[in-house]
């Protein structure tokens, strides 16, 4: 007598749809909880635009009325610089932002022309690059070891005249440089703690969230001391954009690697290029500079107008205004005086 152990399994329908019932639940909880969450995702930029706008806002009362020139300088893109230097305080924001539309007038480093600095820029030792970093940003090379001229102020001006330089020769949505030091020949007769702590004030001050990178290359030992003594007056954010490279350190070769075309940078920084600047092509290439500069700056009274006049509407990143900004845009507890607010001049 034989039995037969095989068990048939009949799949009845109703038990068909409970499994597929369940299963159209958890594909639809999953979609739903995704769905939230990009909602909370677009919700929280939302709110930070709106913080931003209204931060925003907030420094222009306290800044009060601006000339054609001055507000054109002001674009939300500069003023948000100006924020996040002093973590989002209005009241140090309008201040630092106040202090330094007044230097602007005063010194007025966008009308500062080649002539006024070819002893400092002859010397080589600051120079735009006729190349950019892979994501666009303007490069300053700098070489102590051609510090020729004892001028403070020389030298000053020509630091600003370069910023602006390669600020305006941005690319739209990039806001920072790249800042390259190359120690070869350095002693310590190069450099001079007056000078460089006037440095650290004018791009700290004048120029807040410019520098994305500052690659100090070969520093010697001599330098540390030096470097140790600047560092108080450093504020966190731009100590945390200096980086030490060497020339056999693979992690230098590797961060210039992923910054730069290999072929177009200087050898003296990992590169295949020449090391150097050829001063006539560079003169024409200031000079070209300085030609549209001027024109940009010619058309900022109308500009301005246009922008002035349109309906603002602080629920809109930016105002609905356009960024006019090529160019940037002391921390303390004093409040904005009401001579602080006065009409501010960038003539």
């Amino acid at each position: 007598m034989s039995m037969d152990t095989t068990r048939s399994f009949e799949v009845k329908p109703d038990m068909f749809m409970e499994v597929f019932t369940l299963s159209t639940m958890s594909e639809s909880l999953k979609i739903t909880a995704s769905n939230c969450h990009e909602e909370m995702i677009i919700s929280k930029e939302q709110q930070e635009k709106q913080f931003a706008s209204f931060q925003i806002n907030e420094v222009r009362k306290l800044i009060g009325p601006l000339s054609d020139k001055a507000s054109v300088y002001c674009s939300d893109a500069s003023i948000s610089r100006y924020l996040s230097s002093r973590n989002w305080n209005v009241k140090k924001a309008a201040q630092m932002l106040t202090h330094s539309l007044k230097w602007r007038n005063e010194y007025k480093p966008h009308e500062i022309r080649w002539e006024e600095v070819t002893v400092e820029a002859e010397s080589g030792i600051m120079y735009r690059p006729d190349y950019d970093d892979k994501y666009g940003r303007s490069v300053l090379v700098m070489r102590p070891c051609c510090q020729k001229s004892k001028s403070s102020e020389g030298q000053l001006k020509y630091l600003a005249y370069c910023m602006e330089n390669a600020i305006f020769n941005l690319p739209p949505h990039q806001e920072q440089l790249v800042w390259l030091i190359d120690f070869q020949g350095f002693n310590m007769s190069h450099i001079s703690f007056k000078i460089a702590r006037e440095t650290v004030h004018v791009l700290q001050q004048y120029y807040p969230k410019r520098l994305g990178l500052i690659m100090l290359c070969n520093a010697p030992a001599i330098f540390q001391p030096f470097f140790r003594m600047l560092k108080p007056l450093l504020e966190a954010e731009i100590y945390s954009k200096i980086k030490f490279g060497y020339a056999h350190d693979p992690n230098t070769k590797k961060i210039m690697q992923d910054l730069f075309d290999m072929d177009k940078l200087e050898s003296a920084f990992g590169g295949n290029g020449d090391t150097g600047v050829d001063i006539n092509k560079f003169a024409e290439r200031m000079k070209e500079d300085e030609s549209k500069i001027y024109s940009f700056w010619t058309r900022a009274k109308s500009l301005s107008q246009v922008s002035l006049n349109a309906p603002s509407d602080s629920s809109v990143p930016n105002n609905g205004k356009i960024d006019f900004s090529p160019v940037p845009n002391p921390d303390n507890h004093i409040s904005v005086t009401q001579k602080d607010r006065s009409v501010v001049a960038l003539e």
